[in-house]
Protein backbone atom coordinates (compact mmCIF):
# COMPACT_ATOMS: atom_id res chain seq x y z
CA UNK A 1 0.00 0.00 0.00
CA UNK A 2 1.45 3.40 -0.87
CA UNK A 3 1.69 6.27 1.41
CA UNK A 4 -0.30 8.29 0.01
CA UNK A 5 -3.23 5.10 -0.13
CA UNK A 6 -2.60 4.93 3.43
CA UNK A 7 -2.97 8.63 3.96
CA UNK A 8 -6.13 8.98 1.98
CA UNK A 9 -7.54 5.42 2.86
CA UNK A 10 -8.38 3.68 5.97
CA UNK A 11 -7.65 -0.58 6.46
CA UNK A 12 -11.35 -1.63 7.10
CA UNK A 13 -12.31 -1.86 10.37
CA UNK A 14 -8.87 -0.41 12.11
CA UNK A 15 -11.03 2.31 13.55
CA UNK A 16 -13.26 1.03 16.27
CA UNK A 17 -13.46 3.03 19.02
CA UNK A 18 -14.55 6.70 19.43
CA UNK A 19 -10.33 6.96 20.20
CA UNK A 20 -9.25 5.32 16.97
CA UNK A 21 -11.21 7.66 15.22
CA UNK A 22 -9.99 10.77 16.81
CA UNK A 23 -6.70 9.61 16.56
CA UNK A 24 -6.56 8.29 12.45
CA UNK A 25 -8.04 12.30 12.11
CA UNK A 26 -5.69 14.17 13.93
CA UNK A 27 -2.57 12.15 12.51
CA UNK A 28 -3.63 14.27 9.45
CA UNK A 29 -4.04 17.54 10.75
CA UNK A 30 -0.63 18.72 10.28
CA UNK A 31 -0.94 17.55 6.75
CA UNK A 32 -4.12 19.18 5.90
CA UNK A 33 -2.72 22.29 7.58
CA UNK A 34 0.08 22.42 4.79
CA UNK A 35 -1.77 21.73 1.65
CA UNK A 36 -4.62 24.42 2.58
CA UNK A 37 -1.79 26.52 3.79
CA UNK A 38 0.46 25.47 0.58
CA UNK A 39 -2.96 26.54 -1.43
CA UNK A 40 -3.17 29.68 0.41
CA UNK A 41 0.29 30.97 -0.31
CA UNK A 42 -0.30 29.83 -4.17
CA UNK A 43 -3.23 31.89 -3.65
CA UNK A 44 -2.27 35.17 -1.83
CA UNK A 45 0.69 35.16 -4.18
CA UNK A 46 -1.42 34.92 -7.72
CA UNK A 47 -3.85 37.40 -6.66
CA UNK A 48 -1.22 40.16 -5.53
CA UNK A 49 0.48 39.58 -8.95
CA UNK A 50 -2.63 39.85 -11.01
CA UNK A 51 -4.09 42.92 -8.85
CA UNK A 52 -0.99 44.73 -9.61
CA UNK A 53 -0.69 43.79 -13.75
CA UNK A 54 -1.05 46.95 -16.12
CA UNK A 55 -3.02 48.70 -16.43
CA UNK A 56 -4.89 50.14 -13.95
CA UNK A 57 -2.73 48.25 -11.42
CA UNK A 58 -4.46 48.31 -8.01
CA UNK A 59 -2.21 46.54 -5.59
CA UNK A 60 -3.98 44.68 -2.22
CA UNK A 61 -3.00 45.84 1.00
CA UNK A 62 -0.95 43.03 2.14
CA UNK A 63 -1.79 43.80 6.17
CA UNK A 64 -5.73 42.75 5.62
CA UNK A 65 -5.05 39.89 3.30
CA UNK A 66 -2.79 38.52 5.91
CA UNK A 67 -4.96 38.61 8.75
CA UNK A 68 -8.02 37.24 6.45
CA UNK A 69 -5.59 34.35 5.50
CA UNK A 70 -5.44 33.84 9.55
CA UNK A 71 -8.65 33.55 10.34
CA UNK A 72 -9.48 31.22 7.49
CA UNK A 73 -7.00 28.93 8.53
CA UNK A 74 -8.67 29.37 12.20
CA UNK A 75 -11.93 28.60 10.42
CA UNK A 76 -10.62 25.82 8.56
CA UNK A 77 -9.64 24.13 11.33
CA UNK A 78 -12.70 24.28 13.36
CA UNK A 79 -14.01 22.74 9.83
CA UNK A 80 -11.47 19.98 10.51
CA UNK A 81 -12.50 19.30 13.57
CA UNK A 82 -16.17 18.60 12.60
CA UNK A 83 -15.10 16.17 9.84
CA UNK A 84 -14.59 13.58 13.13
CA UNK A 85 -17.57 14.98 15.28
CA UNK A 86 -19.87 13.91 12.08
CA UNK A 87 -18.02 10.76 11.55
CA UNK A 88 -18.67 9.74 15.04
CA UNK A 89 -22.20 10.92 15.34
CA UNK A 90 -22.94 9.44 12.37
CA UNK A 91 -21.19 6.20 13.32
CA UNK A 92 -23.58 6.75 16.56
CA UNK A 93 -26.75 7.30 14.77
CA UNK A 94 -26.44 4.34 11.51
CA UNK A 95 -27.77 1.42 11.44
CA UNK A 96 -25.14 0.21 9.41
CA UNK A 97 -21.59 0.15 9.88
CA UNK A 98 -19.82 2.72 7.74
CA UNK A 99 -16.20 2.15 8.16
CA UNK A 100 -15.07 4.31 4.58
CA UNK A 101 -17.36 6.79 5.81
CA UNK A 102 -14.76 8.65 7.79
CA UNK A 103 -12.21 8.42 5.21
CA UNK A 104 -14.29 9.21 2.44
CA UNK A 105 -15.34 12.87 4.60
CA UNK A 106 -11.62 13.76 4.91
CA UNK A 107 -10.92 12.77 0.96
CA UNK A 108 -14.14 15.30 0.20
CA UNK A 109 -13.29 17.71 3.34
CA UNK A 110 -9.50 18.11 1.93
CA UNK A 111 -10.51 18.62 -1.77
CA UNK A 112 -13.25 21.26 -0.88
CA UNK A 113 -10.60 23.04 1.76
CA UNK A 114 -8.17 23.11 -1.42
CA UNK A 115 -10.25 24.16 -3.94
CA UNK A 116 -12.36 27.00 -1.85
CA UNK A 117 -8.74 28.39 -1.12
CA UNK A 118 -7.77 28.57 -5.15
CA UNK A 119 -11.06 30.43 -6.06
CA UNK A 120 -10.01 34.15 -5.03
CA UNK A 121 -7.88 33.47 -7.95
CA UNK A 122 -10.25 32.89 -10.43
CA UNK A 123 -11.98 36.03 -8.75
CA UNK A 124 -9.56 38.29 -8.78
CA UNK A 125 -8.68 37.42 -12.30
CA UNK A 126 -12.44 37.61 -13.54
CA UNK A 127 -12.52 41.22 -12.26
CA UNK A 128 -9.08 42.52 -13.42
CA UNK A 129 -10.72 40.61 -16.56
CA UNK A 130 -13.78 42.41 -17.01
CA UNK A 131 -11.85 45.83 -15.52
CA UNK A 132 -9.51 46.23 -18.90
CA UNK A 133 -12.66 45.06 -20.94
CA UNK A 134 -14.63 47.68 -19.88
CA UNK A 135 -11.54 50.19 -20.04
CA UNK A 136 -10.87 48.96 -24.02
CA UNK A 137 -14.40 49.17 -24.88
CA UNK A 138 -15.33 52.22 -23.59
Amino acid sequence: MSAVTKFLFRVPYSCSTPAQIIGWWEARRFPFNLAVGAAGVVTLLATHLIAALPPHSQPIPLFPSLAVAGAYGVLANVCYTLGWVAELFIRRHASQDLEAMGAALFRYGLAFSVGLTLIPIAFVTLLKTAWVLAVVLY
